[in-house]
């Protein structure tokens, strides 16, 4: 059996066995730091035994807002090493609720931030009577009675361990597999988002785990670009990392976080990494710059990279079928535009590229087929941050796109239907897994904990099916609670849609497709106007009239008909849960909105209360109409 061992020793014996390579990277002004395995050691050792001179006890809960920083890191770390449990929290969490709400819930003692998040500690801070000391990582000249810097933790701790390093060794090694690491709090879409406990042992297994499906070679260097807030940046991001004897990077921060966006192409280019954590949203960011790239180089490149690139996912396909015998006269042509075009366009992500790791949400097949055939493959992968998070995910030499890759070993995994009897190969139902990595349990929240893990299984609450032809691959197609309903009670789920229809068209930037027992479905569309405007005027109509309007709305919808009879996607999706009517919105799905969360997912629920009268147009004869006056107002 496996030994059940803690974050610490898993930290104690990487950061020995890789200690002079280096582990973390952080532009410090215009040049890029480098820290080693044995320093990350040193340094959490000492804000560990600053934090217990500070009165952190065992157990303690300790908030951490801050933005990607070696710091953070380092901050979690220490946390740990002094017994304490790290709460983390989003940046992008709100004070006067979702904030105060989690620092509440949680029973933090103290709070650790940095200078860019300490306003929202302070409008605050007079509603948390539990909070003892608020740590801020960033020496500031206005410091309040309540605040200490993370410089003074430093100090107090080197006099600690030179005046009790036992004391401090007895204290980590008294933490067990089983002690709470991380209270993890869900993005949610309620008021009370449930905070998920995951120890030590769920950590450490699923690391263990991922080795399994997932292999990086040792000095390569990972850029995170997702929130460090969330488990799939610990276990995939900082563990994964430091177990194969990689560095991670994190991405400068800006005065605002469009500005931190815009630092991401420039880290990208300096620190050139081997690979990437990413998200769909990111993807096609990545993919759209690719692509004006290109078009500002005039039509004859525009033309050669588009043939090269139907040629090469001609190719390619789904990665595991690529190639063969009819396919073999490609290969010397492939060769030939790989080094005339898709060279230059890796490199300008880096040139180093090996590929990305997706998750947060399901990622189109065409977009993966995109990325393979340029040379940056990205590998689907899925899980939840209530199994730590990683369940499954395809990897290079193992990959089969439109899956989400293979499940994690040892997991036990089934596909159960609604009674919870499992069902057979080729069947959707809910994935249920079980095994080390299954969290803890929901805190403060029994009830629903015992709706959620039964006899130690873990209902994911997502829908999927394994095949018999590949039973080490899941293939997961969406949330048992967005199904759309219809008036007769069928169930359907509309992921599949939403993600091809916005990864296909350059006319459509977010969708959500709408039926709760209704006569019919209908499509809630953010539509991208510079490129509907564009069209329009190479139409050589005025995208201001009426005229121009009615085009650009026809426009959309023979986008959405190219999946109805006749459509190059005929047959896709079954045609009775195609939208009949579809809504023009007058604002995107942001953050700001709350439209999306922090992993850039729709907010499915949030979206239909926002646009509910929109929604309840679209059922009336003038709102099922395409040219109805909203929609002609809004593009």
């Amino acid at each position: 059996m496996t030994e059940r061992i803690t974050i610490l020793d898993f930290v104690e014996k990487y950061t020995h066995e890789f200690s002079s390579h280096v582990f973390l990277r952080e532009k410090v002004g215009d040049q890029w730091g480098a820290t080693t395995f044995a320093q990350t050691r040193q340094t959490a050792h000492i804000i560990g035994a600053g934090l217990m001179q500070l009165g952190l006890n065992k157990g303690d809960k300790v908030a951490l807002i801050s933005e990607g920083r070696n710091m953070w890191v380092l901050g979690e770390l220490g946390i740990l090493y002094a017994g304490g449990v790290n709460v983390p929290l989003s940046i992008k969490l709100e004070e006067s609720n979702d904030l105060l709400f989690r620092i509440i819930h949680s029973d933090s003692r103290y709070v650790m931030t940095s200078k860019q998040q300490l306003p929202k500690i302070r409008k605050i801070i007079s509603q948390l009577p539990l909070v003892e000391k608020v740590i801020v990582f960033d020496d500031i000249d206005d410091l309040q009675p309540s605040e200490i810097t993370m410089s003074e933790i430093l100090k107090m701790g080197e006099t600690f361990l030179s005046e009790h390093a036992d004391e401090f060794e007895k204290r980590w090694k008294s933490v067990g597999p089983d002690d709470y690491a991380n209270i993890s709090y869900t993005s949610g879409t309620t008021a009370d988002p449930k905070g998920i406990l995951l120890t030590h042992r769920n950590y450490t297994a699923n690391v263990e785990q991922a080795h399994s499906v997932i292999g990086i070679d040792i000095d390569n260097v990972m850029l995170i670009i997702l929130p460090l807030d969330h488990c799939f940046a610990h276990v995939a991001g900082f563990y994964t990392m430091m177990s194969y004897g990689g560095s991670i990077a994190t991405v400068p921060v800006g005065k605002t976080p469009l500005a931190t966006l815009r630092n991401i192409p420039v880290a990208i280019r300096e620190v050139r990494p081997h690979v990437m954590l990413s998200v769909p949203a990111l993807a096609r960011n990545f993919k759209s710059n690719i692509e004006n790239g290109v078009r500002q180089k005039g039509k004859i490149v525009e033309s050669l990279y588009n043939f090269a690139l139907k040629l090469s996912i001609g190719y390619y396909k789904e990665y595991w079928n690529a190639g063969g015998l009819l396919q073999a006269w490609k290969r010397p042509l492939i060769a030939l535009f790989d080094k005339l075009i898709f060279k230059n366009v890796r490199a300008g992500l880096g040139g180093r590229m090996k590929f990305f790791v997706g998750g947060g949400a399901l990622l189109d097949i065409q977009l993966q087929r995109y990325y393979n055939a340029i040379g940056i493959p990205m590998f689907q992968g899925y899980g939840l941050s209530e199994a730590t998070p990683i369940i499954c995910a395809n990897a290079p030499g193992h990959a089969i796109f439109g899956s989400s890759g293979r499940v994690v070993q040892p997991l036990d995994i089934k596909i159960c239907d609604s009674d919870g009897n499992t069902v057979p190969y080729g069947t959707r139902g809910e994935i249920v897994i079980k095994g080390e990595n299954v969290m803890a349990g929901y805190w403060k929240n029994p009830k629903s904990t015992q709706e959620t893990i039964v006899d130690g299984w873990l209902h994911t609450g997502d829908m999927g099916y394994i095949t018999a032809e590949h039973p080490d691959y899941l293939y997961v197609t969406g949330r048992f609670k967005s199904l759309l309903i219809s008036s007769d009670g069928e169930k359907y789920s509309p992921e599949g849609f939403e993600d091809s229809l916005t990864d296909g068209s350059k006319y459509i930037d977010q969708v959500v497709l709408h039926n709760n027992q209704n006569p019919y479905t209908i499509l809630l569309v953010v539509p991208n106007k510079d490129n509907l405007r564009e069209y329009a005027k190479k139409a050589g109509v005025d995208p201001q009239t009426d005229k121009g309007k009615q085009l650009m709305l026809e426009k959309l919808q023979a986008e959405v008909n190219e999946y109805r009879k006749g459509g190059l996607h005929e047959g896709m999706f079954p045609e009775r849960w195609l939208p009949s009517a579809i809504a023009v919105l007058p604002e995107a799905f942001t953050e700001q909105n709350h439209l999306v969360n922090s992993t850039m997912k729709i907010v499915r629920g949030k979206v239909e209360e926002y646009f509910k009268d929109r929604i309840e147009y679209c059922y009336t004869e003038e709102g099922k109409q395409l040219l109805n006056p909203k929609n002609m107002q809004s593009i």
